[in-house]
């Protein structure tokens, strides 16, 4: 008897646009269904390897036959613009060790959890004025131009020593950068924030301040550790994820709340549970999708063989979900231990700023709620625009009222 045939289902297409935006696309059911390793078909029709398993990604994100290196030929890319800039020096995210390591340990003392605890005051008084103004100018209020972006780029501006008056400037190109409407629009963008850093680093060579640029400056360009174009690459990574990734955690953190009554007041009657909470929402919203590397040397893991030169693709939103590490892993759940999640990675790329991002997560989250106690959404939570799925994912506004 002739056996029926088998229908091979087509690779699912990465990214997607999730349809919640505090849920990964209902497409990767499909990839939650196949954990730890499957494939995923890319934007210009490669296929390459997505890693869904919570103990297999983190296996292979410390993996050193892994390659974070965008100029290799095989390495993946997610969309047009990520393609048109593959070329561009990228600092640390960018690099393998042993040059990884020697960027990571000139940055390292300056995100240390004794150094985001020591700017704890600072951020608590910028996210004070900040609820301040917004209470003097009176319901609604667009929460994330008021709020969630103002303040991360006010810290970050205020750490590494760049003006807030630019703000506008840098924050739009940011914008442009991450999600602008084409590869010439990206590229652009980059342009003018490596020439605005540039400048900047000129004049703080001729006038220093006391930011953590002028100190690279002073210790490490002026030793000849580090050229100016490797520095300008350094400072963009630095301001536009000190800010970006930040921002959106904290819009998108309050929409998910304010969507999740029972959880919320858990969160109003014990506000000890705020580190607890954050670790939680960084689990579930897992905001930056999507790890990508490429394989050195052919590596054996979990019954399967990745080839060398073939794109390894890690769906954090999924790997976050998995039930083996997180039960019930599409529930808010303040008292489950979280802290193993990936969503700031995992290995020698695991996030410089976790522990700056974690301070003021939990500033923002605490002091929004407290100061606004009868805070809820001024739109249905339907008409509410969130980002598309290829880039950093969060909330375009959010409008509020109280």
């Amino acid at each position: 008897m002739t056996k029926p045939a088998t229908t091979v289902p087509e690779p699912v297409a990465f990214p997607q646009d999730r349809t919640c935006p505090y849920h990964p696309p209902t497409a990767y059911d499909r990839l939650r269904e196949k954990r730890p390793l499957t494939r995923v078909t890319l934007y210009d029709g490669r296929d390459v390897w997505v890693v869904t398993g919570h103990s297999t990604a983190r296996d292979l994100l410390a993996d050193p036959r892994l390659s974070s290196d965008r100029t290799r030929t095989a390495f993946p890319v997610t969309n047009a613009r990520f393609a048109a800039a593959r070329d561009r020096r990228v600092a640390l995210l960018g690099k393998d060790d042993p040059e990884h390591r020697v960027q990571r340990r000139m940055l390292v003392s300056s995100f240390t959890l004794k150094r985001a605890t020591a700017l704890r005051p600072r951020i608590e008084e910028t996210g004070g004025r900040l609820l301040s103004a917004m209470e003097a100018a009176g319901p609604p209020a667009e929460l994330v131009r008021a709020f969630a972006l103002p303040l991360p780029s006010m810290v970050i501006c205020s750490l590494l020593g760049v003006p807030y008056a630019d703000h506008d400037f840098f924050e739009e190109q940011s914008r442009r950068l991450l999600r602008g409407p084409s590869a010439e629009d990206t590229q652009d963008a980059r342009d003018r924030l490596d020439a605005y850093l540039g400048e900047l680093i000129d004049h703080k060579r001729e006038e220093p301040g006391d930011g953590l640029l002028d100190e690279l400056i002073q210790e490490q360009l002026r030793e000849g550790a580090l050229d100016r174009a490797d520095l300008v690459s350094l400072a963009t990574i630095l301001l536009v994820a000190g800010h970006e990734t930040t921002a959106n955690m904290i819009s998108l953190g309050t929409f998910t709340l304010l969507r999740h009554p029972e959880q919320l007041s858990q969160l109003r009657a014990d506000p000890e549970l705020i580190s607890a909470a954050v670790e939680e929402l960084l689990r579930f919203l897992s905001i930056a999708d999507g790890l990508l590397r490429v394989a050195t040397e052919d590596i054996e893991i979990a019954g399967t063989t990745i080839r060398a030169e073939e794109g390894v693709l890690f769906s954090t939103s999924v790997i976050n979900r998995d039930s083996t590490a997180f039960p019930e892993p599409d529930t808010l759940d303040w008292h489950r231990p979280a802290r193993h999640h990936v969503a700031f990675g995992f290995g020698i790329h695991q996030c410089l700023g976790q522990n700056l991002a974690r301070a003021e997560l939990e500033i923002a989250l605490s002091a929004l709620f407290e100061r606004l106690p009868g805070l809820r959404l001024a739109a249905p939570p339907e008409e509410i625009p969130f980002k598309p799925g290829d880039t950093i994912q969060g909330m375009l506004e959010l409008p509020v009222t109280w």
